[in-house]
């Protein structure tokens, strides 16, 4: 069983992400989904934007911050698409973070991060928030930094092929995804 964060994407606590919760939890492990946006939603990535923009990126790390500091060493961190953003803020402030899970969005690494850290990435191709490029240079920091780093690729799924919800769907892609992640998580 491990500790789980799961952070949302730019859209908002969802039922997404409660449904991947869910998922996590039945596995057996034990799941928190920190709300970013105190209960505010978008239905769009542009709506979604905003709404970043008015919460601003310095108050959705400080949110994420505290809602993991009484979290065990070891917690694993999976973002949803934004989410991914706020783990990569938070890797080098945990020495001893746990597994990674990136979905739908490839990060920069920060400077430091845990030695021997496991991180997945999973991404529609193409995805404009997963580009070749950005999943070179993360390929390429996670092998300078010994991060054991996996990446998947979904060609044809939209950016999110997770979510039930969304014209992004895809079943397929997601049921792969899922058993991937808790793979990986066991």
């Amino acid at each position: 069983m491990a500790h789980v964060a799961l952070f949302h994407s730019v859209l908002g606590l969802r039922s997404a992400e409660r449904l991947a919760a869910e998922r996590l939890s039945k596995a057996g492990h034990e799941v928190v989904t920190p709300d970013l946006f105190d209960g505010q939603t978008a239905a769009t990535l542009d709506e979604g934007f905003r709404l970043l923009d008015r919460t601003g990126w310095d108050v959705v790390v400080r949110r994420a911050r505290q809602a993991v500091e009484d979290m065990p060493e070891g917690t694993a961190f999976v973002g949803v698409s934004m989410g991914s953003g706020v783990v990569a803020n938070l890797l080098s402030e945990r020495p001893a973070a746990g597994p990674v899970v990136l979905l739908h969005a490839a990060v920069e690494l920060p400077a430091r991060v845990p030695a021997g850290l496991r991180m997945q990435l999973h991404a529609a191709e193409p995805d404009e928030f997963a580009p070749p490029e950005r999943v070179a240079g993360l390929r390429r920091a996670a092998r300078e930094s010994g991060v054991a780093l996996e990446i998947f690729r979904y060609p044809g799924a939209g950016h999110f092929y997770i979510d039930p919800e969304l014209p992004d769907h895809d079943p397929a892609a997601a049921e792969l995804t899922w058993r991937r992640v808790l793979d990986f998580l066991g």
